[in-house]
């Protein structure tokens, strides 16, 4: 498990940051349609290597054209319209704990005429009511980096990173995926993070590596791993 104590907080832990960052968006949204917000990681091009993977691997496990697809910590829900627009045809939810949020993806889905098969819910993971049914596919774009600055704890003790194993597990079905992308913590970090008896990792996505002082590495890492049982 990551030694979390050493992860220092930030105000991109925060529901105030992304409450205004959204609301903004929202505002910029309805003055100009075309202005549907930031994309995280686009310097990367993540998002569209996540959406390449998963179809890359139709028919492993249990992603399919009609898999259930839940993202955490959705944002602007754009990793969900992308999806949407590739041979992802079944249930797409975007979850995400600030309420601007939820009115900015939902506003474009209803903007562009998805909001049939895209739709977004607000909700606090981490809370023992939060009951959403289980998806084929889960995915995580940034949100892990995130709450792992908020300095929140859990029941007062438990610090996010350590439960975030947990909640997937809660909502991904047997044999199901969780493909999680961060820039935060390695690809050791992640599996670290993530493994459990349960959370196994299956396959990860390549990106440019650097060297420096010897030593090789990748700014940003995506890791996908399977639902066991």
């Amino acid at each position: 498990m990551q030694d979390t104590a050493e992860l220092s907080t930030s105000k991109l832990g925060t529901k105030k940051y992304w409450d205004e960052l959204y609301a903004l968006e929202l505002e910029n949204f309805r003055q100009n349609p075309q202005d549907t917000g930031d994309c995280w990681f686009s310097d990367s091009d993540a998002e569209q290597k996540m959406i390449d993977f998963m179809v890359d691997n139709i028919g492993a496990h249990r992603i399919t054209e009609d898999a259930s697809v839940v993202d955490l910590g959705t944002g602007n829900g754009h990793l969900l319209f992308e999806l949407h627009e590739t041979e992802f045809q079944g249930k797409l939810v975007g979850i995400d704990y600030s309420e601007e949020s939820v009115r900015l993806a939902t506003s474009i889905a209803e903007a562009t005429g998805v909001e049939e098969f895209v739709s977004f819910e607000q909700a606090d993971i981490f809370s023992a009511d939060w009951s959403p049914g289980k998806f084929d596919i889960v995915l995580d774009k940034g949100t892990l980096d995130a709450i792992s600055l908020s300095g929140m704890k859990i029941n007062g003790e438990l610090d996010v990173v350590e439960v975030y194993a947990g909640v997937v597990e809660k909502i991904l079905e047997k044999d199901g995926i969780f493909l999680i992308t961060s820039c935060n913590f390695t690809q050791d970090e992640l599996v670290q993070i993530i493994e459990t008896d349960k959370l196994k990792m299956w396959k990860t996505i390549n990106y440019p590596v650097f060297q420096f002082g010897g030593v090789q590495g990748a700014t940003i890492c995506s890791i996908a791993f399977v639902k066991q049982s």
